[in-house]
């Protein structure tokens, strides 16, 4: 008695050539599965994208179930790592942009260096379209923006007087002491930050047109770090200022 010739085993799929694999239909596939019972073992990560249904007429057995709440929540955490990786990337960007103004603003060698330094980064680099510094004392100076104490407080007072950040939308008249009248009308937010460090005093402000761009509850913390450097540097240059009482 003569053994029966047997069918060749199919080839594995890992071993054809690309540029040569013909195109495998249903048949091919199932036969390569019957003779590996154990590829899924191996490579249990494509059951997530498979489609198994389990259903016995209108119900939906507890497998069927498990798989699409665990593909559900898959996708879900997916989205979630995705949203942190972005807001990585834009802390990132946004550290190397405050390090490279802070270096600007402690190289300065004047008043006016200063100055420029501020506004060209916050403008070209933060890419912000309104920026204001004033800068508080009774003794005029030709370099930046000065104002008195009392005209500083009589129009902003009540955004000093917190000492912290102050971010979202402001009145008329505190956007006309700090950005004009003419683009005042351009500012949808604001985020406002108070110089105050060994009787310096001023007050930085960046705006957008944007209303929902600077949010109450939006992160300042590059700010107030800018706003904490320029408080010790500036003084550096100018012995023309006063305490506000």
């Amino acid at each position: 008695m003569t053994d029966k010739p047997q069918a060749p085993a199919p080839q594995p799929l890992d071993t054809v050539e690309d540029s040569a694999a013909p195109v495998l239909g249903a048949d091919a596939v199932a036969a390569y599965l019957r003779s590996h019972p154990d590829f899924f073992v191996d490579n249990d990560d494509l059951l997530v994208s498979l489609r198994l249904p389990h259903q016995r007429g209108d119900t939906v057995s507890l497998v069927e179930r498990q798989m699409k709440v665990l593909r559900e929540r898959n996708i879900e955490m997916r989205h979630r790592l995705s949203q942190l990786m972005d807001v990585a990337r834009d802390n990132d960007r946004l550290f190397e942009k405050t390090r490279r103004l802070m270096l600007d603003i402690l190289d300065a060698g004047s008043l006016e260096e200063v100055v420029i330094a501020v506004e060209d980064s916050l403008r070209q680099e933060f890419q912000v379209p309104f920026v204001s510094l004033i800068l508080f004392s009774e003794v005029a100076t030709p370099v930046g923006r000065w104002v008195s104490s009392s005209e500083a407080h009589h129009a902003i007072g009540a955004l000093l007087s917190g000492g912290k950040t102050v971010s979202g939308s402001l009145r008329d008249h505190e956007l006309d002491f700090l950005f004009g009248e003419d683009q005042r009308k351009q500012v949808g937010s604001t985020a406002v930050v108070a110089l105050t460090h060994q009787g310096l005093h001023g007050v930085l402000a960046i705006g957008s047109r944007d209303p929902q761009h600077y949010k109450s509850s939006v992160g300042t913390l590059f700010l107030s770090y800018i706003a904490e450097v320029l408080g010790r540097v500036l003084p550096r240059h100018t012995s023309s200022l006063r305490s506000v009482r």
